[in-house]
This record gives C-alpha cells, sequence and structure tokens, in this order.
C-alpha cells in the first residue's frame, strides 16, 4: 500500500470497545417496551449501525417507534453507558506514532458527535485528530457515506488516493466505497472477517499491532 497520509477512523470497535455500554443501553431501551434481552452477546449486532435503523431491522419497530427508542437509549448512554468503554490496547500509542509521521487524521463515525468528543477526552485521544464528525442528534447524517463525506471535506482539497478509512463493519466499507476511498477493515472488531471480505474491505488487519505497520 503507497502510504495515505490522510485516514479516517470509525470509533466502535476500531479505537474503543463499547459493547457493554452500547449493549446494556440498548437493553434498557427495548426494556422499556416490555422486550426482555438478557443475552448481551445477541445484541452485538447493533454496534456500528444507526440505533434507529437497529430497532427497526431486528425488532420490527416503525420509524416513529425508533425515533422514540433512540432516545429512551440516550437516557441511559449518556450518562452510564458512555463510559461504560475501554479502549483497545495500543490505540493511543499508534495515534500519537502517525501524528508523529506527519499523518493527519479524523474521526468518521454514526455515533452523534458530542458523544464521540467525550468518549475521546475521556481516553485522552481527543489531541490526535484533526477534525471529528459523527450524527446529529436528529438522525441526519447517521448514513455512513454522509459522515465519510463530511470528514473528508473537513481536510480540504485533498485527492482520494491519499485519504483511507478505518473501520471494523461493512457500513465503514460501503460508505468508503461509495465516496471513492479504500478501507482497511479491522477483524478484531465487531464485523468480523467474513462480513469484511463480502463488503470488500481493500485490507484486512487482525491486530492494532498490524493495523500499526499498515498504516506507517
Amino acid at each position: 500500500m503507497n502510504t495515505k497520509n490522510y485516514i479516517l477512523f470509525d470509533l466502535d470497535g476500531t479505537l474503543t470497545d463499547p459493547k457493554v455500554g452500547i449493549t446494556k443501553s440498548f437493553q434498557y431501551a427495548l426494556k422499556h417496551y416490555g422486550i426482555e434481552e438478557p443475552d448481551l452477546d445477541k445484541l452485538e449486532v447493533v454496534i456500528g449501525p444507526p440505533l434507529r435503523d437497529s430497532f427497526m431491522e431486528f425488532y420490527g419497530f416503525t420509524m416513529e417507534k425508533a425515533i422514540e427508542a433512540e432516545s429512551k437509549y440516550r437516557e441511559r448512554f449518556s450518562t452510564i453507558g458512555l463510559y461504560e468503554n475501554e479502549i483497545y490496547e495500543g490505540i493511543a500509542q499508534m495515534l500519537e506514532k502517525l501524528v508523529s509521521q506527519d499523518m493527519h487524521l479524523a474521526i468518521a463515525s454514526s455515533k452523534p458527535t458530542v458523544f464521540v468528543e467525550k468518549i475521546l477526552e475521556h481516553f485522552s485521544i481527543k489531541q490526535y485528530f484533526e477534525h471529528i464528525i459523527g450524527s446529529n442528534f436528529d438522525g441526519t447524517r447517521s448514513n455512513k457515506a454522509e459522515v465519510v463525506d463530511a470528514a473528508i471535506a473537513g481536510f480540504g482539497q485533498v485527492a482520494k488516493e491519499n485519504i483511507l478509512m478505518v473501520g471494523d463493519r461493512k457500513f465503514d466499507v460501503i460508505g468508503a466505497h461509495e465516496r471513492g476511498i479504500e478501507c482497511v477493515g479491522v477483524v478484531y472488531g465487531y464485523g468480523g472477517e467474513e462480513e469484511l471480505q463480502q463488503a470488500g474491505a481493500d485490507y484486512l488487519v487482525y491486530t492494532v499491532a498490524e493495523l500499526e505497520a499498515l498504516l506507517l
């Protein structure tokens, strides 16, 4: 891979492991509607895509009900779930190295921007990113291609062949490809090898160390 010096990172499942916070908050929202889902592993599928899509796809909610459920989810997530999260080992050191090698980094996440910023601050890695793009609370810009678009625009006039997306779900790969940039799929996240391969990830890495080696 020619060194691409503009890199967009997904957050959940790529830089941090948000499983506990996301699945417990989703469980909390379901419970409000009388749906018991005791198995947090079953809820791993909701890590990555826009929340309202998951309420509709997996639980048959209407759009109206899904929007309502999303705000129920945020009741718990905004105060507790946000911090039930761990940064993957080696990520902070990798970001520091990339920036020291004159790489330009940004975040492209489907999570609301305000939550993304709080999480990056919590793990003391916010300073490595030139800009942080997430979704809006009203549900706009939750489609990954729109997020990628805004993140690319933040770099100014940069050729797309110099930009790379890094993410763990098919949504990251599809969103990047829709905007004409290559994508690294991180298998250690929540999509897994098969999902990333089927989506057409340009590169696959299995560990943070492999990701660092590829990017540098």
